[in-house]
Formats: structure tokens, C-alpha cells, sequence
């Protein structure tokens, strides 16, 4: 079910987000975010005294706050998402000078109930970190939360396999008439200079050609992904006589969200953000276990 406010999430749409993995965090508590907005400003200062944790030309004064977001949830049962943000105030301090956002970073877990069920008492589940922001702050901000949590981060790429589904997902989501077309972007692989195919497709023959291939509406099997994906292969080889499937795809963008294989991803429509999330929970708990 989509039950997020669109309001208090707007500021996750159209920015591009970094996917992590992290293991679940020892004795975390919703109940000391302050605290932890505290001990982690500290941490920044300390380690910037020591050259490290700051980006060239920012202000010194960073000031950090650790909030929840509880709306991004997909059942009853799922842990609140946190939100981390380092943001500075201008030199000429004002009472009125303006905050600058530096960085963003969320833990969430949609839909994550098998992980969590299975977790000690002291444990939290909060598998999918998304970053937005310099790599300075992300490693500053996650070594913190190794040290504090006893949890372990990782780079969480997004395969070939795993983007076909999420072309075909989000094909057949309905959207308004202005889509915006599906584009798939295909790296060709073993060549001295480096080659992307992009091939676009009309929303409304995507989704014509997804509803012909899908045989139960809300269900989705691996046969069908692939059927849909030889279908858009074949008909790109009537016309160009290159065969995709000889190539990596690397890159699916839709009117729901955009992704690359890399584990970068743009959300675009908020109605479809806990689904997107959802998916994501799933791929961040896979690479855990």
C-alpha cells in the first residue's frame, strides 16, 4: 500500500540517490536521535581537526540532524526510516541566514519483515542506506555509525537481471498521458572505446506490449520479464540488425524512477515510492544474507 505524504517526501524525488546495504545496527534506538545528532557532530569535528570529513570551501560550523520519516513504511511492522542531513550556515551569520543542505542520507526498510523477524532483541533492520552528497561525508557519517552501531556498509550494485524486472515493474504501472518515454541504455561489451546503446520506447507501447505478456495482473514471474525483454530485443534487431542481448544492459529510466546499474537511482513519482523502496529493501537484504 502507498501510504506516504507526498509533502514530507518531495524532497527524495528527482535527486539522484547512492544505494548502500548495511548489516542490522546493535542497541540503535528511535528514542535518542538527538543524542545521535550530538555524538555525530562531535565525531565531524574531530575528524576534521585531523584534516579529514570536509569538503574543499565548505564552512567549518556543520550542523547535523538525525530525524524519522514515518511515513516510509510498507507494513505496520517495519522500523521507521532515518534520515541523516549535514547542513551549514553562511559566514555572515544572520539570525536570518539561510542553511545550506551539504549532504542527505536515509535508512529505510520496506517490506523487510523475514529480516527483521529473525533478528535478536538488540538488533535494528534498517537494510538500504540511499546518500545523496560528497563520498567525504558518506564515509565520515558511516564510519560513525560502524563504530556506534557495530554495522557494516556496502556498495550495493544493481544487476542486469534485477533492472529487466524493474523496466517491466514500472511499464505497467499506470501514470498520466505526459510520460515520459522508457529508456534502456545498453553498455556493449569487450571493445577498445567504450559503447552505450540507448533505445527508447513509447510508455504506451511498452505498456501495451507489458499487458499482452503479463498473463495475472499484480503478479510477476521471471518467464514473462524475459518474454517482454525478447520481444523489445527482436523488434530493435528488425530495425538495427544489433542484438541486444549480446550487450549488458546498464540503465533502465521510466516515469516511476530511473536506475542504474551502478546502485544510483532517481525516484520520480511519490505515489510509487514505497514500491520502488520496497524492491530495493529486498535486493539490500539479499546482498546481506
Amino acid at each position: 500500500k502507498e501510504n506516504t505524504d507526498p509533502q514530507r517526501t518531495a524532497f527524495l524525488l528527482r535527486k539522484k540517490w547512492t544505494l548502500y546495504s548495511v548489516t542490522p545496527l546493535y542497541r540503535f534506538s528511535e528514542g535518542r536521535l538527538k543524542d545521535y545528532s550530538r555524538m555525530l557532530s562531535a565525531f565531524i569535528a574531530a575528524e576534521r581537526q585531523k584534516g579529514l570529513a570536509v569538503e574543499v570551501g565548505v564552512e567549518p560550523d556543520i550542523k547535523v540532524a538525525v530525524s524519522s520519516l514515518p511515513d516510509l513504511k510498507g507494513s505496520e511492522k517495519d522500523q521507521a526510516a532515518i534520515l541523516v542531513q549535514l547542513s551549514t550556515r553562511s559566514s555572515a551569520y544572520t539570525k536570518n541566514s539561510e542553511e545550506k543542505l551539504l549532504w542527505s542520507g536515509w535508512f529505510c526498510c520496506v517490506a523487510g519483515d523475514d529480516l527483521s523477524e529473525n533478528l535478536p532483541e538488540d538488533f535494528t533492520c534498517l537494510p538500504l542506506f540511499l546518500v545523496n552528497g560528497a563520498e567525504c561525508y558518506t564515509s565520515t557519517v558511516g564510519s560513525w555509525f560502524q563504530k556506534t552501531f557495530d554495522c557494516c556498509f556496502r556498495r550495493l550494485a544493481i544487476s542486469p537481471l534485477n533492472l529487466s524486472w524493474m523496466a517491466a515493474m514500472w511499464t505497467g504501472c499506470k501514470v498520466d498521458k505526459a510520460a515520459s518515454a522508457m529508456e534502456l541504455v545498453f553498455s556493449v561489451p569487450r571493445l577498445s572505446q567504450p559503447l552505450d546503446i540507448s533505445y527508447a520506447i513509447h510508455p504506451e507501447d511498452a505498456k501495451a506490449l507489458w499487458d499482452t505478456v503479463q498473463k495475472t495482473p499484480g503478479e510477476i514471474t521471471q518467464e514473462e520479464v524475459d518474454v517482454f525483454m525478447d520481444c523489445l530485443y527482436s523488434h530493435f534487431h528488425r530495425h538495427f540488425k544489433i542484438h541486444l542481448s549480446a550487450t549488458k544492459l546498464v540503465k533502465v529510466s521510466t516515469a516511476i524512477a530511473s536506475a542504474h546499474c551502478d546502485g544510483i537511482i532517481k525516484f520520480l513519482r511519490s505515489q510509487y515510492l514505497t514500491g520502488v523502496l520496497m524492491l530495493l529493501t529486498e535486493l539490500a537484504i539479499s546482498q546481506i544474507q
